[in-house]
C-alpha cells in the first residue's frame, strides 16, 4: 500500500493544500481508494470511522473534476445537514488551499430552495446534500443529470436501510446508470449491497480490516447503574474525567430539556442537538461545542453519523445504543485524526446482554469501571483512570497588588466616585468568572450551587469580575 501523496501521484497542488491542513501522508483508506476511484470504477468502500474517508473520496474527485467544464459534475448524498455542511466545508477548504477553482454548494431541506435555485445558475462543480432536496431539484429540472460523472453515497449504509431509502432508490434511477457510483461508510453490510446492486455495474469491494471494525485507538467502559441513579453517575463521569469536550448520547425517549437543565445547574456548559430542533438551531449548538464555548453536546443518534469535530476525548452513552453499528458510529465520533479516545456506557441490569453483543461483533473488550471516592476505577486492571489536564482553563497568577474590595472608580473613606489621579498605575488584573467557578468546584460537595453560592457568583459578577 502506497504510504505517501507522492507515490499515489496525487497532483502537487493537493499536496500543497492536504500540508496547509497539516496532512502529510494518506490514511489507509485514502491510499485503497485513489486509484480505483479515478479508474471509474462502482465502489463499496468501509473503513472504521476517524479513517479518513470524506478525503478519500474528495481527493480524485478533485482529480477527476474537468476544470474547463462549467458543469454540475459530481453528485455527493449525505444523511443529516450536519455531515453535509462539514463535507461542503472540507470541499471549500482543500479547494481554496490547493488554489484550484473547483466549486460547489449545499442543497438541503429547511433552506430556502429559490436561493438554492440561484446558486445553481452558476453550475458548481460538486453538489451536497440530502436526496430529498436534490431529488426536489431535479424533478423541477434544475440539476441536469446528463453532466453528472460521479455519485457518492456517504454514510451508505444510513441513506439506503433508512426512511430515506426510497427517496434514494428514486433519485439514482432518474439519474440512470451512465455515472460512478460509490458508496462509503463505517459499517458495510450484506443487506446495505444488496439494496445498492441495482445500481451499480461490477462495483468493487475496499476494505480497510477483513470486517467491520470499531477504531482501534478507542477505549471500551461500563459504569452499572440504576435507571434513577443514572444523571447522577453522568455527572459524576463528566466532573472526574475533567473533559473539554464530551458527547453524551441519549435516546429518543430521553427528555433532553431537562436533563440540559439539570447539567447546567450543576455548572455544566451544554448545547444539544435532535432532529426536534431547527437546522439553525442545531447549528448553532455544534458551533458552540467546536469552538469550546461548551463542554458537553448532548444529542440523539442525529450526530453520530459523519459528526467530525476535532478533541473529543469522551463519548459517554447516557442511554446505550440500540444496534452495534449505532455503537460504532457513536464510538467513532472520538479518537479522530490519531488521537484516542474513550467510550463510557452506562448500563442497567437490561442492558447488560448488549455488551456481550458488542464483545462478540467487534471482537472487542468492554471493562466495567467504578466511582471511588471522585475517582474511575479500572476492574480489569485495578488502576485509576486520570483525569484530563485541561489546556485550555489556566489559573492567572495572583497579583502582587491588593484588590480592592469596592468598585472601580470607589474607595472605602467616601464612598464617592474619584479620579484615577496615576494615569501609569497597572490596574490589578481581572480574573474571569470561568476561572472563579473553576476553582470552587474543585473543592464543592455535590450540592455546591446551593442558593448562597448562586448569589455570591451573582455578586461577584455584578462587582464587574465577569469578562
Amino acid at each position: 500500500m502506497q504510504t505517501s501523496f507522492e507515490a499515489l501521484q496525487l497532483k502537487n497542488e493537493l499536496i500543497k493544500g492536504l500540508k496547509a491542513q497539516n496532512i502529510v501522508k494518506p490514511t489507509a483508506v485514502q491510499a485503497l481508494t485513489y486509484s480505483a476511484f479515478l479508474e471509474g470504477k462502482d465502489l463499496i468502500v468501509e473503513s472504521h470511522t476517524g479513517s479518513g474517508k470524506t478525503l478519500a473520496f474528495l481527493l480524485p474527485l478533485f482529480t477527476k473534476i474537468n476544470l474547463a467544464e462549467k458543469s454540475n459534475q459530481a453528485l455527493i448524498l449525505a444523511p443529516t445537514h450536519e455531515l453535509a455542511h462539514q463535507i461542503h466545508e472540507q470541499i471549500k477548504l482543500l479547494a481554496k488551499n490547493s488554489e484550484m477553482p473547483i466549486t460547489s454548494t449545499i442543497l438541503m431541506g429547511e433552506m430556502n430552495i429559490e436561493k438554492q435555485i440561484d446558486k445553481l445558475k452558476n453550475k458548481p462543480h460538486i453538489l451536497v446534500g440530502s436526496p430529498g432536496r436534490i431529488l426536489d431539484l431535479i424533478s423541477k429540472k434544475k440539476i441536469n443529470v446528463t453532466t453528472l460523472e460521479t455519485v457518492i453515497l456517504d454514510e451508505a449504509d444510513n441513506l439506503l436501510e433508512s426512511t430515506q431509502s426510497g427517496t434514494v432508490k428514486k433519485l439514482l434511477h432518474q439519474i440512470g446508470h451512465h455515472v460512478q457510483v460509490t458508496l462509503f461508510s463505517a459499517s458495510m453490510s450484506d443487506k446495505v449491497c444488496k439494496l445498492a446492486q441495482p445500481f451499480l455495474n461490477e462495483p468493487t469491494l475496499l476494505q480497510t480490516a477483513s470486517k467491520t471494525e470499531v477504531n482501534p485507538l478507542i477505549s471500551h467502559l461500563y459504569l452499572k447503574t440504576e435507571g434513577r441513579d443514572k444523571f447522577e453517575n453522568l455527572k459524576k463521569l463528566l466532573q472526574t474525567t475533567n473533559t473539554q469536550k464530551a458527547l453524551v448520547f441519549v435516546s429518543q425517549h430521553t427528555d433532553t430539556k431537562v436533563l440540559v437543565e439539570k447539567l447546567n445547574y450543576h455548572g455544566f456548559t451544554v448545547a444539544t442537538i435532535s432532529g426536534k430542533l431547527s437546522k439553525e438551531e442545531r447549528k448553532n449548538a455544534l458551533a458552540k461545542f467546536k469552538s469550546g464555548k461548551v463542554k458537553v453536546l448532548l444529542s440523539s443518534d442525529l450526530s453520530a453519523r459523519g459528526l467530525d469535530v476535532a478533541h473529543i476525548t469522551h463519548i459517554i452513552h447516557y442511554d446505550l445504543a440500540l444496534t452495534p453499528q449505532d455503537y460504532l458510529h457513536r464510538a467513532g465520533r472520538s479518537a479522530r485524526n490519531g488521537e484516542k479516545g474513550t467510550s463510557i456506557s452506562l448500563i442497567t441490569p437490561k442492558d447488560l446482554g448488549m455488551i456481550r453483543v458488542l464483545e462478540r461483533t467487534f471482537q472487542i473488550k468492554l471493562e466495567e469501571i467504578i466511582l471511588v471516592k471522585g475517582r474511575i476505577k479500572n476492574l480489569a486492571t485495578n488502576a485509576f483512570l486520570e483525569p484530563m489536564v485541561s489546556s485550555t482553563l489556566v489559573e492567572e497568577k495572583p497579583s502582587t497588588k491588593k484588590r480592592n474590595k469596592y468598585p472601580k472608580g470607589f474607595t472605602s473613606d467616601s464612598g464617592k466616585k474619584t479620579k484615577n489621579k496615576q494615569q501609569n498605575t497597572e490596574e490589578p488584573k481581572r480574573t474571569s468568572k470561568k476561572v472563579i467557578t473553576k476553582k470552587l468546584s474543585q473543592s464543592a460537595s455535590d450540592d455546591f450551587l446551593s442558593g448562597s453560592l448562586a448569589d455570591a457568583l451573582k455578586l461577584i459578577e455584578e462587582a464587574g469580575w465577569d469578562e
